[in-house]
C-alpha cells in the first residue's frame, strides 16, 4: 500500500495544555479511516493537523508530493445577511468551471435548483452535501471529514455515510473521519483509532469495539452503538502499550 500521509511523534499544545501526545498515524491510497474519541480528546485538531491547516508542537508529517486533500469542515456559520448562494460558495476561494460546479453538485445527488439557493436556506443534509461537493472540486486523493453529519437525523446521516462510500469507490480516494457516532460509522471503515489525547488502540473495526480501552471511554453500552459488531468473539488482545487506562469493567 503507498502511504499517503504519515504522522511520527506527532504532539500539539496550545498555551502550555496538551492536547495531542505522540500520535502516530498513516493513512493508505484508497482506504477509510474513521477517528473516535470523546470530546476534547483532540480528533478534530488532528485532522486539521494532517491537513496542513496548522502546525504541530512536535514531530513530522509526510505528505505524498502534490496530495490533493477535499476537507470538509466540522461548523462553517454562514451569517444569514450574507448574500451567499450555494453556486458561489463553490467558487471560494477558486473560481470553478460551470461544468465543473454542476457535475460536483450532481455527484452529491444535489439538482441545479439548489445551485441558486442561499447558504443559509438550506437544509443541514443540503448544507453538508454542498460542503462536500465544493471538496470534491479539488479531485482529492483524500477526503476528510471532521464530524460531517452532526445535527443530521439518523436516515440523514445513513445516506450521507453511504454516498461517502460511493465516493471512495468512485474517486478511489482515502477517506479520513472524525465521527462521534460510531454505529454508523464503523460499518464502512477499514480501520479505526480510538483516541484520547494519544492513541488509545487501533484497527478492525471489531477489533476496537472489543477492546478494553474503547470500552474504559465509551463503556460497553453506548445506545447499541456496537450492535452491528456483537459477535463477542472470545479473544485476548495485547493492548497494554504501557498506557495506564483506568479499565471501567463496571457496566456489563
Amino acid at each position: 500500500m503507498t502511504a499517503l500521509i504519515t504522522a511520527r511523534g506527532l504532539g500539539k499544545a496550545y498555551g502550555g495544555r496538551r492536547v495531542l501526545d505522540h500520535v502516530e498515524f498513516h493513512l493508505d491510497a484508497g482506504e477509510i479511516v474513521t477517528i473516535v474519541g470523546p470530546n476534547g480528546s483532540g480528533k478534530s485538531t488532528l485532522l486539521r493537523l494532517l491537513a496542513g491547516a496548522e502546525v504541530p508542537s512536535e514531530g513530522r508529517i509526510d505528505r505524498a508530493p502534490g496530495l490533493r486533500i477535499g476537507y470538509v469542515p466540522q461548523k462553517l456559520h454562514v451569517d444569514p445577511t450574507l448574500p451567499l448562494t450555494a453556486r458561489r460558495f463553490l467558487d471560494l476561494p477558486f473560481r470553478a468551471a460551470p461544468a465543473d460546479a454542476r457535475a460536483a453538485l450532481a455527484r452529491v445527488g444535489l439538482g441545479d435548483e439548489v445551485a441558486g439557493t442561499q447558504m443559509s436556506d438550506l437544509s443541514g443534509g443540503q448544507f453538508q452535501r454542498v460542503l462536500l461537493a465544493r471538496a470534491l472540486l479539488q479531485t482529492p486523493q483524500v477526503l476528510m471529514l471532521d464530524e460531517a453529519t452532526q445535527g443530521l437525523d439518523q436516515p440523514g446521516s445513513a445516506a450521507f455515510y453511504r454516498l461517502i462510500e460511493e465516493l471512495r469507490r468512485d474517486l478511489g480516494c482515502a477517506v479520513l473521519m472524525v465521527s462521534h457516532e460510531l454505529h454508523v460509522v464503523m460499518s464502512a471503515s477499514d480501520r479505526v483509532i480510538c483516541l484520547n489525547g494519544h492513541v488509545c488502540c487501533e484497527g478492525a473495526p471489531e477489533h476496537v469495539s472489543s477492546a478494553p480501552e474503547y470500552r474504559a471511554l465509551f463503556g460497553s453500552g453506548t445506545q447499541g452503538a456496537l450492535a452491528l459488531y456483537r459477535h463477542d468473539h472470545d479473544h485476548h488482545h495485547d493492548h497494554d502499550h504501557g498506557h495506564d487506562h483506568a479499565h471501567a469493567h463496571g457496566h456489563h
